[in-house]
């Protein structure tokens, strides 16, 4: 006569150790949900964020075309003005208390350089009083900046500074 094993002492150790791996996968997942500790900034520090997407001026003035040149070309191409698609460069400048902070030359995206120009940039600076001037040139031809922003801030520890451009509004925003 053949004897039966009884499975149930099997399944409870099965069960029991997969029990206590999922225990150790919970509290090594509440472990690292909340140490180590990040920091997000240094003691005393403030944030300075740069955030834009902005496309520069065109670098060349559209040109009307003769009568002769637009005859040449296949009828649904006949546009009278003949534009270029290439933008400026971004140059944005920021000073802070007087000081350079930062200075960079955003390029335009796009295989022919007719995108917008697009940064971001996270800058800490040290919490307190500063005077804060912005300077950005979103134009080849003109020779140092055409728009501009300069504002007083008082920032306390962990606080955030966003500069930002949008032409609708004025050009340079610091808030």
């Amino acid at each position: 006569m053949a004897e039966t094993v009884n499975p149930v002492p099997g399944r409870l150790v099965r069960y029991g150790a997969q029990g206590v791996l999922y225990a150790l996968f919970a509290a090594f997942i509440g472990w690292f949900s909340s140490a180590p500790a990040y920091r997000h900034l240094d003691e005393g520090q403030a944030l300075l964020r740069i955030s834009f997407r902005h496309p520069g001026k065109t670098v060349a003035d559209c040109r009307t075309r003769s009568a002769e040149e637009l005859a040449k070309l296949l009828p649904h191409l006949r546009a009278e003005q003949d534009c270029g698609r290439e933008r400026s460069p971004v140059r944005i400048r920021v000073e802070i208390d007087g000081e350079l902070l930062h200075d960079e030359v955003v390029p335009p995206a796009g295989l022919r350089r007719d995108g917008a120009s697009s940064t971001y940039r996270r800058i800490p600076i040290a919490a307190g009083e500063h005077r804060l001037k912005v300077l950005v040139n979103d134009d080849r031809r003109v020779e140092g900046f055409n728009h501009q922003g300069e504002r007083s801030v008082t920032l306390s520890p962990g606080q955030v500074v966003l500069v930002d451009f949008v032409a609708d509004k004025g050009g340079v925003i610091i808030r």
